[in-house]
């Protein structure tokens, strides 16, 4: 028998061809192993992450998510609160998670400003080490003031600013009331007295006690109290008007148009997951909360649904957390 030295021309470039296809073979396998896995997906329940403690928004959020996709795909989603480290925790959890679909992390603003806040600290990289699975919702930050105030408007505030000094609560530093107080600051050239907060019910508990002048306040928390009365709106943060109150100008129609600010929530993944998988889990989320009965369950927990793909969700949150560390470098905002 000949050896490979001596074989005839065609011999060789059938082995030739052979190893060719046994190479490109190799290359395709991990893509063929990401589409195995998209189709053969979910075989066990998937666990939903939700960095901050039971019952607040990005809470009841996740878990309305959790049942449309029970109901509207058959997954098994199950919602677990992994609150502290100013949601660094539950964060850092689901970055070291196998990137195989069965782990996800709700976030929100928090999040975008934590990429600066906790730079090279929080145990992860938000753009390295997740993806981006879809985009869910957004809530308001409302601008309020006590009702016996003679603060009546946006531009009350900025003059009563400019021509003394004001007190502005937060529920602490780096939060979201506190971020878009730094951020109404440097629009207005104003410079108010922050005063941080353990939570933003404490913070509203001294503002209806009179102990604060006013507060950049996440929407729901402040919504009670200024259908009640105890509290005046001058302006929401969004570019339209809350439809629970519809009297209530936005920030734009208030003169202040740079100041929209959303606290959105959104769900992403470990890196290094299937493409393939990031557009079958992120396609359903986005049909999911695009269905009106999600749509009009979002409404009534005080948000606004704001649907969003993979791609569409990574674009909007590479550019949060570009604004919003520009936002903290310059007003010099540091955490504990």
């Amino acid at each position: 028998m000949r050896n490979d030295r001596h074989a005839c021309p065609d011999t060789q470039r059938r082995k030739a061809l052979g190893l060719l296809g046994a190479g490109a073979l190799a290359a395709a396998m991990p893509w063929s192993r990401g589409l195995a896995a998209a189709q053969g997906w979910p075989q066990r329940p998937i666990s939903y992450i939700v960095p901050f403690s039971p019952g607040g928004l990005t809470d009841v959020a996740a878990r309305q998510v959790s049942q449309a996709l029970s109901t509207g795909e058959g997954w098994n989603v199950v919602v677990e609160n992994k609150p502290g480290g100013s949601a660094n925790i539950g964060a850092t959890l689901v970055a070291r998670a196998d990137p195989d679909g069965y782990s996800w992390l709700a976030i929100t603003m928090t999040h975008a400003a934590n990429a600066t806040l906790f730079a090279g600290k929080a145990g992860y990289d938000l753009k390295k080490d997740l993806v981006p699975l879809a985009g869910l919702a957004s809530s308001a930050m409302m601008v309020v003031v006590n009702a016996k105030s003679p603060i009546r408007s946006l531009d009350d505030l900025t003059r009563a600013a400019k021509a003394g000094s004001l007190s502005a609560g937060s529920s602490g530093n780096g939060t979201p009331p506190h971020l878009t107080l730094a951020l109404y600051q440097k629009l207005t050239g104003t410079n108010l007295l922050h005063v941080p907060y353990k939570g933003g019910a404490p913070s509203l508990t001294d503002l209806l006690g009179g102990q604060l002048d006013v507060i950049f306040s996440n929407y729901p928390e402040s919504l009670p109290h200024v259908k009640s009365g105890a509290l005046r709106a001058l302006a929401v943060s969004t570019a339209e008007r809350s439809p629970d109150l519809p009297d209530v100008p936005t920030v734009a129609e208030a003169g202040l148009p740079d100041l929209v600010v959303e606290n959105f929530t959104g769900v992403l993944a470990p890196a290094g997951m299937p493409q393939d998988l990031v557009l079958r889990i992120g396609g359903a989320i986005e049909k999911q909360v695009s269905q009106p009965a999600m749509q009009q369950a979002l409404q009534r927990l005080g948000f606004v649904p704001r649907p969003r793909g993979p791609v569409a969700f990574k674009q909007y949150l590479d550019s949060e957390v570009d604004r919003w560390g520009a936002i903290i470098r310059e007003a010099r905002i540091q955490v504990g």
